[in-house]
């Protein structure tokens, strides 16, 4: 028993010294480029920070491009979220996180003329004791508004593939009853055979 105790004690001090602290993780994805007339889109727009330890203090201007390429600023984040003079007012809303890694927002009643290329332009600048680098993102969103979501290939491919395995499933599981019954069935029979004998 302290044998057991103390190989359970090692097993786990091993353990804990060999696995780290888990830490977020951001990762910067693609924002949906379709929007369904009359329902909420967001468009997202996320620049990591390579390094959370280092202050920077972030600027972030949300601009729309109609088709004529002139280039309106709408949205802007400079020490908190400000919604500016646009036919957009009313309908966005900040959707980023506190930690300003995630800059997205969301359009709210989507509407025929909300198409065109939205722009997201992100400014950091880092504060260092001896001198102050900055880097600047900018992130192009071409959004399309349609009367009707349109079915993703992949979730179509998925549920195909979803049913498939049910149904094989299910059919192995059968073949496997009845093999299981056959041989239960034969060693019923061997049994009464052998206590008749």
């Amino acid at each position: 028993m302290r044998t057991l105790t103390r190989a359970l004690v090692h097993t786990v001090s091993l353990l804990l010294l060999s696995v780290r602290v888990s830490q977020a993780v951001c990762v910067e994805g693609l924002s949906d480029t379709e929007a369904v007339l009359g329902h909420p889109m967001k468009l997202t727009c996320i620049s990591c920070l390579k390094r959370e330890d280092i202050r920077a203090v972030t600027r972030v201007t949300w601009y729309y491009e109609p088709r004529d390429d002139q280039s309106i600023p709408i949205y802007e984040y400079v020490d908190g979220p400000r919604e500016l003079e646009s036919w957009f007012k009313g309908r966005l809303q900040w959707e980023g996180s506190k930690d300003l890694q995630d800059l997205s927002l969301r359009i709210t009643n989507i509407t025929v003329n909300d198409s065109g290329v939205y722009v997201c332009e992100v400014f950091r600048q880092f504060e260092f004791d001896f001198f102050t680098p900055s880097i600047a993102n900018r992130r192009v969103i071409q959004l399309e508004v349609k009367k009707e979501a349109t079915r993703d290939v992949t979730a179509l491919y998925s549920e195909v593939m979803m049913y498939v395995l049910l149904v094989f499933l299910t059919l192995w599981l059968l073949v496997e009853m009845a093999y299981c019954y056959r041989k239960i069935s034969k060693a019923d029979e061997q049994a009464q055979d052998a206590v008749y004998s």
